[in-house]
């Protein structure tokens, strides 16, 4: 479903390559109707933990009620909007991500299979996951809690490599999600997955070349040619399949190796720029610090 341009709110993540934010929302002395999440979309998705006070969240226009302590989960591309439930104060935190984050682990076929068909948008978990009870292991919810927990803590204080921890609780969190429901879901829902692999498996090539291949550059209309598609849809398939755009995904690869080089040899900024396809090392060093938030020789002083 699209949904109306003005709708849109371009959520911008403060750092392109670990494309996940915290924002901490109040409404004090709110009445009961009154709105406390404005109607809006995004391409992100958006983990919501309400920590104080009610409401009522319309997800894709269906409402459900939200109290204290309980977790939503928006998937990509959603309208939502929330009202409070009673006065007083509302105080919720939104985690918004970008599936991208994960784009290392698109080879890998246990994430192909368990985590990817929802970071898609090919399966759904239920907006509100935590209020299905898992039999199977009566403590998963308090587990998934202390993540939720525990990430918020991360992504607040900004530690040294807190992006590390912040992922590795954010993917522990969309394992376990995964595996409760893994085993619930429609069959037609396993079929779309299913057929869904098949075109990722069209991709695979031209995702390792562009993660090997540095210096070789391809244009849209060449990469979309190799898999045999044109280029509005192979457009729209590549974001869907790895949360990015096919530049976007260029780029990433060239950032994450010139660090690798960067940290790793001895090589001039000029010869890495060179390595990973930027022929302009001006032009190289502005892309470096729009991914990674510092400039190459900056990465030297401080590896993290």
């Amino acid at each position: 479903m699209t949904y109306p341009k003005e709708l849109w709110e371009n959520t911008r993540l403060e750092h392109k390559a670990y494309p996940i934010q915290l924002f901490h929302n109040r409404a004090l002395g709110i009445k009961p109707g009154d709105n406390m999440l404005y109607l809006h979309w995004h391409e992100h998705f958006e983990m919501i933990v309400m920590r104080e006070g009610s409401a009522v969240l319309h997800i894709d226009s269906k409402p459900y009620e939200v109290a204290e302590g309980e977790l939503i989960f928006v998937p990509g591309g959603s309208l939502h909007v929330g009202y409070a439930l009673q006065a007083g104060d509302i105080r919720h935190d939104c985690i918004v991500f970008n599936p991208s984050l994960f784009n290392e682990w698109v080879h890998d076929p246990v994430h192909a299979q368990l985590i990817a068909p929802y970071l898609e948008g090919t399966l759904r978990f239920p907006v509100k996951p935590l209020a299905h009870a898992c039999p199977e292991d009566p403590q998963l919810d308090g587990q998934i809690r202390r993540l939720l927990d525990e990430l918020t803590v991360e992504l607040d204080r900004k530690q040294a490599g807190y992006q590390l921890l912040v992922k590795t609780k954010l993917y522990s969190i969309l394992t376990l999600l995964a595996r409760r429901f893994d085993n619930r879901q429609a069959q037609g829902g396993k079929t779309a997955a299913a057929s869904h692999l098949a075109h990722r498996e069209r991709f695979k090539q031209l995702i390792k070349k562009l993660e090997t291949d540095f210096q070789t550059k391809i244009s849209v209309e060449e990469a979309a040619k190799q898999v045999n598609l044109n280029p509005f849809h192979f457009c729209k398939l590549f974001k869907k399949l790895t949360g990015r755009t096919f530049i976007e995904y260029a780029n990433v690869c060239r950032v994450n190796e010139a660090q690798r080089l960067l940290l790793q040899t001895t090589a001039t900024i000029t010869e890495i720029a060179a390595a990973v396809g930027c022929d302009n090392s001006n032009y190289f060093t502005k892309l470096y610090k729009q991914y990674k938030g510092h400039t190459p020789s900056e990465a030297r002083k401080r590896p993290i």
